[in-house]
């Protein structure tokens, strides 16, 4: 975007069909564990209906056009899309291990990971403010990881479920530093192409269980390639270019907090308070970041980034 997003006035049709995208979001997980397959065969299958009505939704506003399929811009949507398969796939993974609400906190750290990345890859320089607040961050991240230990041993399970889940806030931290080098491609055409690329990656791994697919598993399969994917991403970029970086920060929140809500309305899983401090440092380190917060008394400031 050209402008600024700091002075992008209040535009309330945006605002709720970012919050729509962002309650959608958080239903994610209660697709991955009604469907009732492995993560990689579910993936494949978010990536089928995903990629059908994205599809749809591409050849409906126009754009297979070859303006937005540059040579350079379909390399870098591919190799976008291979990372943002290792992030589905390991994220699924994650969640049928620990569970929604951890997963989701966890992954949270992902914008932290994407300035180190930056940092390191690019040479970009990190300010002293946000090197303050990526720390506070990663001290959140400590708290919600909320290790079960027996003795000095380590649940091989729950540590497993970690590592994947910051396996998947890296993978989607390289896809967000690659789609930022990506121009004049249309949003909802590289979200297509993440997809096709997921089912050319997944296709001769999936795991049909021997008596088939249930009906019900269908539903929930075709459910999650519309709702928390297709329709939230249709949703999400179209609001984006018309919110104030403020609005789209604070918003974003919706996603874990309500996450962690569903997790317990529908599976009764609580996380400790310790967790709960954990994503409320991570909350506040992600808004200190995005929002270039100052840690001077009495003076906070906001600058035009924007964010992934």
């Amino acid at each position: 975007m050209s402008a600024p997003t700091a002075i992008i006035p209040y535009n309330g049709k945006a605002t709720m069909a970012y919050i729509t995208a962002m309650l959608m979001l958080a239903t994610l997980g209660v697709f991955i564990h009604e469907a009732g397959l492995d993560a990689v065969t579910t993936v494949f299958f978010r990536c089928l209906f995903a990629a059908i009505a994205l599809a749809l939704y591409c050849a409906y506003k126009g754009m297979f056009i070859a303006a937005n399929l540059s040579r350079k811009n379909l390399g870098l949507a591919v190799f976008g899309g291979v990372l943002m398969v290792v992030n589905w796939v390991t994220f699924f993974a994650a969640i049928q291990r620990i569970g929604i609400s951890v997963a989701t906190i966890v992954f949270h750290v992902q914008p932290f990971i994407v300035l180190l990345l930056g940092a390191v890859l690019f040479r970009e320089k990190i300010a002293a403010n946000k090197l303050a607040w990526i720390c506070l961050g990663f001290a959140g991240l400590v708290l919600a990881c909320g290790l079960q230990v027996s003795g000095v041993q380590m649940s091989g399970q729950y540590l497993t479920g970690l590592l994947l889940t910051l396996t998947g806030a890296c993978a989607y931290a390289g896809v967000t530093l690659t789609t930022r080098a990506m121009r004049n491609m249309p949003p909802h055409l590289i979200a297509l192409i993440h997809c096709i690329v997921g089912l050319v990656l997944l296709a001769g791994l999936i795991t049909i269980p021997v008596d088939g697919i249930r009906v019900q598993q269908w539903a929930w399969l075709i459910g999650l390639g519309l709702m928390p994917t297709a329709l939230a991403y249709v949703l999400i970029y179209g609001a984006l270019p018309n919110m104030p970086t403020s609005a789209i920060a604070v918003l974003t929140f919706i996603y874990p907090a309500m996450a962690v809500g569903v997790d317990y309305l529908v599976y009764g899983q609580r996380i400790s308070l310790l967790q709960m401090a954990g994503l409320v440092l991570i909350v506040l380190a992600s808004l200190g970041v995005n929002l270039n917060w100052s840690w001077r008394r009495g003076k906070v400031r906001i600058a035009g980034q924007s964010m992934k």
